[in-house]
């Protein structure tokens, strides 16, 4: 997975300079980042969270991206979003094998200690939209699904 993620920066590093352009020229979020530290006590809760909610959100927004560059007739950076979603639905599986495998460990529900973990690190503030096939295609339980649905919060960008 560290081998895809340095493959996609540079796809998308090569694919902002055809546009004079480098990584760091505009402002980001460190979202990811953020979770990472705040759940770095327990792998239980960084798989609960860093693939399953922060990745998987790249699952959520990314085929808008697509549809957008598509539309801008960009099909480069389009085909490059759409090998990195392809790629991300295998991290985040592996991010919900790995939370589900802890929890067998340590004799937890797994739907249940996710809906826990979530509550306590975002309050259960989902933002839409949910791509539900990928999130199905990476490991998602319906019963996921609908939780996240019954929470999910138009962001800003959404409602553009």
């Amino acid at each position: 997975m560290a081998a895809d993620e340095a493959r996609h920066f540079q796809l998308l590093e090569q694919r902002m300079q055809a546009f004079c352009a480098r990584y760091g020229d505009f402002p980001a979020h460190q979202g990811l980042w953020d979770m990472s530290l705040r759940t770095a006590h327990d792998p239980l809760d960084r798989m609960a969270l860093v693939p399953r909610i922060m990745e998987a959100r790249g699952l959520d927004v990314t085929p808008g991206m697509i549809r957008q560059f598509e539309r801008a007739n960009d099909m480069e950076t389009a085909n490059i979003l759409q090998i990195i979603l392809e790629e991300e639905v295998g991290h985040v599986g592996a991010g919900t094998r790995w939370f589900r495998y802890l929890c067998e460990q340590r004799g937890l529900d797994a739907d249940t200690t996710w809906f826990e973990r979530v509550s306590h690190y975002l309050g259960g503030d989902i933002r839409c939209p949910l791509n539900y096939e990928d999130r199905d295609r990476a490991g998602f339980r319906e019963s996921e699904l609908e939780w996240l649905k019954a929470r999910c919060r138009k962001s800003a960008i959404d409602r553009v």
